[in-house]
């Protein structure tokens, strides 16, 4: 196995991933690219029950900047958060996918917190 930037994530992701799937609990999953940030809430079945990013047009609206930037990651965060509370989901586990805990992860899991999602 090549061990480059990419398969660290993607094995560091997968460390995760079994361990949340294997206690059968809610996840919030985030996947951030240089350019936009994607969040969705899936079950223990691999089912999404809700979803937010910064392709939707809704969101790109509200944001006059560029998509890959802190501010849009707290938009995303809070939307999440209030489409998860609004289907009943107050409890959720946190799956970074391998991204580090920092800058825009950070921002969209601490502005999650904040509008009532609980990690």
């Amino acid at each position: 196995m090549l061990f480059n930037k990419k398969n660290s994530r993607m094995r560091r992701a997968l460390k995760t991933r079994c361990q949340l799937k294997s206690s059968k609990s809610i996840r919030l999953v985030i996947h951030r690219t240089s350019r936009h940030m994607y969040a969705q809430i899936i079950n223990f079945d691999s089912r999404v029950l809700t979803a937010a990013s910064t392709i939707e047009k809704k969101i790109q609206k509200s944001l006059t900047s560029y998509t890959g930037n802190k501010t849009s990651s707290s938009i995303i965060g809070e939307m999440i958060a209030k489409r998860a509370i609004k289907q009943g989901i107050n409890s959720v586990s946190f799956d970074r996918s391998g991204f580090k805990y920092h800058g825009r992860v950070r921002i969209l899991a601490e502005t999650a917190r904040k509008s009532g999602l609980k990690f």
